[in-house]
């Protein structure tokens, strides 16, 4: 008798306990500055993707779908070579009943029977499941566009990053004599960044980018105006501790940087299997996810602000990087989502009150009266 395939459900559900399980082992210095150069090069992925690749293949530079690089590419994938495996979205459409609120009021719309008005509309609904891309180098054909170029060597496209850090910083940065050793400082009081003059290029961009990092994250007098104002609808975060936040903020330093071509030192990420050693998994993918988010959106920011300043000062852009495959707009969810049941249609009568029901709390994209699994 053949054995059975595994489920969608079931392979997901297996990749990410082999995610999970390497986690623990990659919080080793040389591991984890190799899966921060992944992380790099592929930082509009989620966690879950960015570990994948890095366990199957950490050189991966480029990897998208076999029609993806047939079609639109012009390269062939080489025989022989096997894919990596990676989770996507494949949502679908349902139609689905649901009660007729009142565009005001937002209360149920009654019939003259005093009976729950319903109406028919169509939803998307995020499933996911484990697909086969390839990388550049198990690829042939036509060239890839050049990659970013590298920033370092060139003092004209180097006053421009900087201008692009300024802009993309939440806080304002300026340059001021410090005492040797100490590279620059956010000073939460004054709601500044300080670097500190007359240093290299590589380590004024790595200081100015660890300290943006800073005030992106670790800003608590700044979390906490914006609460005391009414600006936000959240507590601010609770503090982390020193060591946390500095492997936080190098972490992310050193991916921008390695994204953008400049080479930076690993010293200062030495502690880092000493740091993560009493860390429960929970603390510890909390953090990748907090580094590859804020790399991510970093790394966003200063593209677009780099290409604005290169625009008003005349200076010519090489051809950026072409758009990875699997986008991960839905795909996000999937890495704290992969042992959901598959939806039930259309819902039970007795559902359509739960406002607070697992479906609406955890998946805001879908209707209030849709289940993501059975009632228990």
């Amino acid at each position: 008798m053949a054995e059975k395939k595994p489920t969608n459900r079931e392979q997901i559900k297996q990749i990410v306990a082999g995610i999970e399980g390497s986690i623990q082992e990659l919080f080793q210095s040389e591991r984890y500055l190799d899966y921060l150069r992944t992380m790099s090069r592929f930082h509009t992925y989620s966690l879950n993707n960015t570990i994948l690749i890095h366990m199957q293949m950490p050189n991966a530079t480029h990897v998208a779908g076999y029609n993806k690089w047939k079609n639109q590419f012009g390269r062939h994938v080489k025989q022989g070579e096997k894919g990596l495996t990676i989770i996507a979205p494949t949502p679908f459409k349902r139609k689905i009943e649901e009660m007729k609120l009142d565009p005001d009021t937002k209360a149920p719309v009654l019939d003259g029977d005093g009976n729950v008005v319903m109406e028919e509309r169509e939803v998307e609904i995020p499933l996911f499941k484990p697909v086969k891309v390839f990388d550049v180098s198990q690829t042939e054909g036509a060239p890839l566009p050049s990659l970013v170029s590298n920033l370092t060597g060139d003092v004209q496209q180097y006053e421009a990053f900087m201008e692009a850090l300024r802009r993309s910083s939440p806080v304002p940065v300026q340059f001021k004599p410090l005492r040797e050793g100490l590279d620059g400082f956010l000073s939460p009081q004054d709601q500044t960044i300080t670097i500190r003059e007359d240093m290299s290029q590589v380590q004024t961009v790595c200081a100015a980018v660890h300290e943006i990092t800073h005030a992106m994250l670790h800003n608590r007098e700044r979390d906490q105006a914006a609460a005391a104002a009414g600006n936000t609808d959240k507590e601010p975060p609770k503090p982390k501790d020193k060591n946390t936040r500095e492997v936080e903020a190098e972490s992310v330093s050193y991916t921008v940087c390695q994204y953008y071509g400049i080479e930076t030192g690993a010293n200062s990420l030495g502690y880092i299997a000493t740091w993560s050693r009493d860390r429960s998994l929970p603390e510890l993918k909390a953090s990748l996810e907090t580094i590859s988010k804020t790399a991510s959106a970093l790394i966003g920011s200063i593209d677009r602000h780099f290409a604005e300043v290169c625009k008003e000062r005349g200076i010519g852009l090489t051809t950026q990087q072409p758009e990875q495959d699997a986008p991960d707009t839905l795909e996000l969810f999937a890495a704290d989502l992969y042992d959901y049941t598959p939806p039930r249609f259309p819902p039970p009568a007795a559902c359509r009150m739960r406002l607070n029901c697992f479906g609406s709390s955890l998946i805001p994209s879908l209707p209030r009266t849709t289940c993501a699994r059975p009632c228990r």
